[in-house]
This record gives C-alpha cells, sequence and structure tokens, in this order.
C-alpha cells in the first residue's frame, strides 16, 4: 500500500516534503488542498487536489491506501466518516499535527496496522505517537493483531470485543489450535492458556480449517492459499478478476481463504492486479527474478517467459515464494489470453511471538 499524505497548508505541505526526504518504508505520495503549493520549495513531487477532501479520501480508501492527514483531527474524521465499512476491511488512517509533535492513528490500527506506521512515522520524524488502543496501552494479548501477524482471517469480527474485555479485565483467555499446527516453540503471553482440539467445553478462541461448529466467542480460520500470477502488460481489471474467479471457483476456494496475490516485481504496477487485490483485501507482494530463481522445484518452463522476465516461469514460483518454504502447488500453472496462474497451498503454524 501506498501512503498517501494530505495537507492544507504551507506548514503543513512542507512537514509532508521533509517525511518524504526520511522515509523508508512504503511509497508515500503527497497531496495538498494549499492552494499555492507550486511556491513552496518543496523537493518531492506534489498533487494539488481540487476535488473536495471527501472525494479525495473516498478514491484513496477504494484503493485500500494508507491516509494520512496533516491537520486537524476533524478535518480526517468528517473526511472518511462516509466510507467507513468495518474494522476489518477500512484502511488505515491517521492524523499528524502540522508542526510534527503528535501521530495518532484513528482508524484500522490493527488490522490495517496504523499503530505500527504512527510508531515509524514517529521514529522517523521525531513525533510523539499517541496511542489509544486499550490492549497496545497495557501491553496485552490483541486477537485482530494475533490473527493478523499469524495470517487468520476472524469469521465473526463481533468476538473481538468480547475476547479484548477478557483480556483487559485480566481474564485468563482459553485457545484451542487445530492438532499439528501451534508451533511448539510459541511463547504464550500472559493469562493465555491452550486447551485441547477440539475444545470439550467453550473456548475463547478457536484456530481451525474444519467446518465443524464450536463453542466459541471468536473463530479464526488460516489463509492458506496464495495466488501466483503472470500477465501481459494492460490486462484490463475485468478480464483479470474473472480469471481469478473462475479458476477460485473450480478449485473451491473463497477469496477469505487467500493470504496472498504474487507475481514478479515487473508487475508491480499492473493495474488489473492491483485492482483485484485492493477490491478482495489481499496483500499484492512481488519478487525480483533472482529472488524467483531462488525457489527449488520443478516448473513449468517457458522460453518466452525466460526471455521477457529472466526467470523461467512466474506465477508457480511466486505462489511458492510467498508461502516462506512451506507450501506447495495445488494448481499447476494454468495460461489463457496472456494470463498464467498457479495456485500454492501453505503449511500454517500458530504462534504467539511477536
Amino acid at each position: 500500500m501506498d501512503i498517501c499524505v494530505i495537507s492544507f497548508t504551507k506548514k503543513g505541505l512542507l512537514l509532508s516534503d521533509q517525511l518524504a526526504n526520511i522515509w523508508s518504508g512504503e511509497p508515500l505520495i503527497i497531496y495538498t488542498k494549499y492552494s499555492a503549493a507550486w511556491d513552496a520549495e518543496t523537493v518531492h513531487p506534489v498533487t494539488l487536489v481540487e476535488d473536495t477532501i471527501e472525494k479525495w479520501a473516498k478514491d484513496r480508501m477504494e484503493e485500500n491506501q494508507i491516509l494520512l492527514f496533516i491537520g486537524a483531527c476533524g478535518i480526517a474524521v468528517r473526511a472518511i466518516a462516509p466510507n467507513l465499512t468495518d474494522k476489518l476491511h477500512d484502511s488505515p488512517v491517521l492524523v499528524m499535527d502540522e508542526t510534527g509533535a503528535y501521530v495518532i492513528p484513528i482508524l484500522s490500527g490493527h488490522m490495517g496496522g496504523a499503530n505500527e506506521i504512527a510508531m515509524r512515522i514517529a521514529n522517523a520524524i521525531g513525533a510523539v505517537p499517541v496511542i489509544t488502543t486499550a490492549t497496545d496501552l497495557e501491553h496485552k494479548f490483541a486477537v485482530d493483531l494475533f490473527a493478523k501477524r499469524n495470517g487468520l482471517f476472524i469469521v465473526n469480527k463481533d468476538g473481538i470485543a468480547k475476547v479484548s474485555s477478557k483480556v483487559l479485565e485480566d481474564k485468563q483467555i482459553t485457545v484451542s489450535v487445530e492438532a499439528g499446527h501451534l508451533s511448539k516453540c510459541s511463547r504464550l503471553p500472559d493469562g493465555v492458556h491452550i486447551i485441547e482440539y477440539p475444545p470439550k467445553q467453550h473456548a475463547d478462541i478457536v484456530i481451525t480449517t474444519k467446518k465443524d461448529h464450536f463453542d466459541s466467542d471468536i473463530l479464526l480460520k488460516p489463509k492458506e492459499y496464495v495466488i501466483g500470477m503472470g500477465c501481459k502488460r494492460g490486462k484490463e481489471a475485468d478480464e483479470i478478476e474473472e480469471f481469478i474467479t473462475r479458476i477460485m471457483k473450480e478449485t473451491g476456494i473463497a477469496a477469505e481463504q487467500i493470504l496472498a496475490l504474487a507475481s514478479i516485481d515487473r508487475k508491480k504496477d499492473e493495474k488489473g492486479l492491483l485492482f483485484w487485490s485492493r477490491k478482495y483485501h489481499v496483500p499484492f507482494i512481488t519478487y525480483t527474478a533472482e529472488q524467483l530463481k531462488e525457489m527449488e522445484g520443478e516448473f513449468h518452463a517457458s522460453a518466452f517467459v525466460m526471455e521477457k522476465a529472466g526467470v523461467d516461469n512466474v506465477c508457480e514460483r511466486a505462489a511458492l515464494k510467498a508461502c516462506k518454504d512451506t507450501g506447495k502447488i495445488i494448481y499447476e500453472k494454468h495460461a489463457e489470453n496472456g494470463m498464467t496462474i498457479a495456485i500454492a497451498k501453505r503449511e500454517w503454524r500458530i504462534t504467539f511471538d511477536e
């Protein structure tokens, strides 16, 4: 995701430029409503926003971008309010005052990573991060952050509040993990207790691929699959979406089961792949040709792909690469109308280590 920074005054614009100069993370794009931006003597490119701030925010949030407002919290709240969905899918939104003294994550602190981004911005620019999430302030177990780190999707998001309330009340949290998937070296947080699987009594958290019904407050399921893709430059987004949707239907895989969409770095700006990634809230990961070559195994090689991309196969290698050495191809390379796709299944493990 890109970090889209918007300012409203000359001072805020110069702070945007300063941040861009020292930032080494995600791509940072500078926007401003300051009408005399041309006279601000900035180093980095600046886009003057002529739309309303609400329209600007809507467009960025539909693209699942990170929003950083340099100005008053009220401006940010009014701009994003019409576009809010739920805590599992909202874009990360942060606010920083134009002096650069404070940075405040106001939306998607855990699942979107706004809290972490705030800490990184604060460290980069010397600001104070204002974190308001209760579990973070108390340094306690946060089930939504735990799910994100382990590649799990939350089946019933209303259970997050139930579990978090018990954590904050210093009550014990019981977790039941499908057999064979708990990391042996995992160190449990204070107050978290592992119980047998399947649970014979109520469990606060159940983690499983099974479709059985469990008496639990929150059910977590692993994102087991990675889609690897390659395509000709400029493929239409609707054609890519139809292709992926059809293959997912054939293989019986739902969007919430997908950990990532993976490809070669030559495709990092491919609009069709980016559109699908943002629409279905699936991270889009790319690798260099050299990184893909490092993958061991038998692949459906192509001399044409080797000549154009510098590696003999993109989709299968990228899918396996994103599994972090714990995957296997379950749907081999399929080519169609200038697109290739493969699906890998990862061997998921649960860890409580950060």
